[in-house]
């Protein structure tokens, strides 16, 4: 039986995935304006990665091919897939492209290797929304678009509730993974199996939990997460009234405990929270609630990171850790305070696809 490895976000991508917003349920007033970020993250990224892009029917095609066109997108970079969807967050709905690894030794091959996809159970967030259960469907949809093998498991997971470094080390939270709503009576060596299985896991590091509010019980893009082998970025509150406080601060302190598969310590990376209340009721929020906003919702491109910023004070002093994390790539500020309304952010929305 093959191993598999999933590659760490940084490494070389063929294409990312994407589709286009179009639910007003999730951002009921906003969806203009979500689809305005797309467009400005698929200008980002386009010329250095391939972007394939779900939409409803040839009339959202043809609108999505306007927006992108005036704002500059080489539309030959660009591939649609008309298909049936309801929502936009293709880290959770869609799948998890791995590498497969045929070699006896465990040996890792590097890019070029064959793909798999590997294809966790979906439960809508812990069953919280089901007018979005053909979603579900996504994960056989891409397999037979790019005719690559399905590897199932029954574990329930989705895409923003893990990172890995590429090299076998995975940030999770137990909130989320041993969620009741997720994998009721299943163990962290349960979870640990799967994730070697599928994922070429050798190591999990278990946070406790996520930001207040957040509705996908504390995904950990939203708090923590690699930028090299030994290098994690960790969202973090200085100012202990706040919220978030005690929980960012747990999990920064379990972080600098942690180490690499060599025994080694981990870099760890403080990068500041941004401060961001819900101005009306979206997805389920209350009006001026805490948003669960952070700049670890980054995507890390080919020859760009896109960075979520929300027009607060703490923009700039983030935007400038993570360019000096990524030396050899140019940030780039998305502003993301319509998409968190609708329960996510800009990493939320893509899944990498790896040559």
């Amino acid at each position: 039986m093959p191993n598999h490895i999933f590659p760490a976000e940084w490494e070389k991508h063929s294409a990312v995935w994407l589709a286009w917003q179009h639910d007003e349920i999730s951002f009921p007033g906003r969806v203009e304006k979500v689809e305005n970020s797309m467009t400005e993250f698929i200008k980002a990224v386009h010329t250095s990665e391939m972007v394939n892009l779900l939409v409803l029917d040839e009339k959202m095609k043809e609108k999505a091919q306007t927006k992108l066109k005036s704002a500059g997108v080489d539309l030959l970079r660009v591939n649609f897939k008309i298909t049936e969807y309801m929502d936009a967050w293709m880290r959770d709905t869609g799948v998890l492209f791995v590498r497969i690894i045929p070699l006896p030794s465990g040996e890792r091959l590097g890019e070029g290797a064959p793909l798999a996809i590997a294809s966790f159970t979906f439960n809508i967030w812990g069953n919280k929304f089901p007018d979005l259960e053909i979603d579900k469907q996504i994960p056989e949809k891409v397999s037979s678009w790019t005719n690559l093998p399905l590897i199932k498991s029954d574990i329930v997971l989705e895409g923003g509730s893990l990172d890995v470094n590429g090299e076998g080390l995975c940030l999770t939270t137990e909130q989320c993974l041993l969620n009741e709503n997720r994998n009721p009576g299943r163990s962290k060596e349960d979870v640990e199996k799967e994730l070697e299985r599928l994922l070429g896991v050798k190591k999990t590091i278990w946070l406790k939990k996520g930001l207040v509010n957040d509705h996908t019980d504390g995904h950990i893009d939203e708090i923590a997460r690699f930028v090299s082998p030994d290098t994690v970025v960790v969202a973090y509150e200085e100012n202990e009234k706040k919220e978030n406080y005690k929980i960012l601060n747990e999990n920064y302190e379990q972080l600098l405990k942690e180490t690499n598969l060599n025994g080694k310590a981990l870099n760890v990376v403080k990068l500041p929270i941004p401060h961001v209340q819900f101005k009306d009721a979206p997805a389920g929020n209350v009006a001026g609630s805490i948003a669960p906003v952070s700049y670890t919702n980054f995507y890390i491109g080919n020859e760009v990171v896109v960075v979520p910023v929300f027009e607060d004070v703490n923009d700039q002093k983030a935007l400038k850790i993570i360019q000096d994390l990524f030396p050899t790539r140019k940030v780039v500020p998305l502003h993301s305070l319509d998409l968190a309304y609708g329960g996510g952010g800009i990493h939320c929305l893509t899944q990498q696809q790896p040559t």
